[in-house]
């Protein structure tokens, strides 16, 4: 059996549709996929030993300059390659109306979605021949599994699920000491924690002789790891490093401390310790999955004063995040001795 999945963005989004994948070998023997990716995060599938072809989309690009895209070849040459085959199954695990007239309603096979009441964007069901209700309220990654089970017509495992990524980068995570990786950028100002915090938080890992590695992608975001790091010798600034690259870093490390950022979804599927840290958003149906994965949530926490922006993070200070990674990483090697 062949199937094409439908999961184009963003990098948390295609992290939680991997679990579904490891579900579906498990069932269906010989079973293989294809997937249509951003072209941004192409390689985040190939990661999956299940996947054999990443078809790259450019939807946001192609929406900006469509006289381009088409004069280019751009999009004929898209279509020819997501026609190339007939599938089985086309499985949309998007949900939106741009993702199903784009790429699912194009594609060869029996197409399967979410039905009217579970769907994003109800249009988008036009595309789809079989329709399946899913419960809005649970987890991203137990929707999609559950989509899965029954567009392709086996039982849902009662465990929870695996992304089965890891192994990938097994080759990659040596190093000669511990280390905590800090993910402390991302593309919304309001979602920062603290520079102050983040300081504060590094002394407290130095103190137990951890490194504290900090990656960036910007120039911005290059600054802040200077100004964080303040000449602390516990501390590497990463070079600029590409999602593979910036995987591995994460892959080798003893647990992580991420903001709301597509890399703290990559911690979880990389099965590393990791806590996320909310302040204007809310974890709901979309934070961190699997094993030692925390989400402290700044309105939760006793209320103290800080002259910082922004203030909504004010009550999670870096004593809290520290005691509870600490508890993490207790849990964590308790684990791992019990193995």
């Amino acid at each position: 059996m062949r199937v094409l999945v439908v999961k184009t963005s963003s990098m948390g989004d295609i992290i939680h549709t991997l679990p579904a994948l490891t579900d579906a070998v498990q069932a269906i023997p010989g079973i293989r996929f294809d997937w249509v990716a951003e072209e941004g995060f192409a390689e985040i599938p190939r990661w999956h030993a299940a996947v054999d072809k990443v078809i790259p989309v450019a939807i946001r690009r192609w929406r900006k300059q469509p006289l381009k895209t088409w004069k280019s070849g751009e999009w004929q040459a898209y279509k020819q390659a997501l026609q190339a085959r007939e599938y089985d199954y086309v499985i949309d695990a998007q949900g939106l109306i741009k993702s199903a007239f784009l790429v699912t309603r194009l594609a060869k096979g029996v197409t399967c979605g979410y039905d009217k009441a579970s769907v994003t964007e109800s249009l988008a069901t036009c595309c789809y021949r079989n329709t399946f209700a899913v419960a809005r309220q649970q987890h991203a990654v137990e929707r999609i599994r559950q989509l899965f089970a029954s567009s392709l017509g086996y039982d849902l495992p009662d465990a929870k699920g695996d992304f089965a990524i890891r192994q990938h980068f097994s080759q990659e995570t040596q190093d000669e000491q511990p280390y905590l990786v800090f993910l402390h950028s991302t593309t919304r100002a309001d979602k920062h924690w603290p520079e102050a915090y983040w300081q504060q938080l590094i002394e407290l890992a130095a103190g137990e002789r951890f490194r504290v590695k900090l990656p960036w992608v910007t120039a911005d975001e290059l600054a802040r790891a200077e100004r964080l790091a303040a000449d602390n010798p516990f501390v590497d600034i990463l070079p600029k490093l590409n999602l593979h690259d910036v995987s591995a870093v994460i892959a080798g490390a003893t647990a992580c401390v991420s903001v709301d950022t597509g890399l703290s979804h990559m911690a979880a599927a990389l099965d590393r310790p990791n806590i996320t840290l909310f302040g204007p958003t809310d974890p709901g149906l979309v934070g961190g999955y699997g094993k030692n994965q925390l989400s402290l949530e700044a309105k939760r926490q006793p209320v103290v004063d800080l002259q910082a922006e922004p203030q909504v993070f004010a009550p999670l200070t870096a004593d809290i995040v520290w005691q509870h990674l600490q508890e993490t990483l207790r849990r964590s090697e308790s684990q791992a001795g019990e193995v």
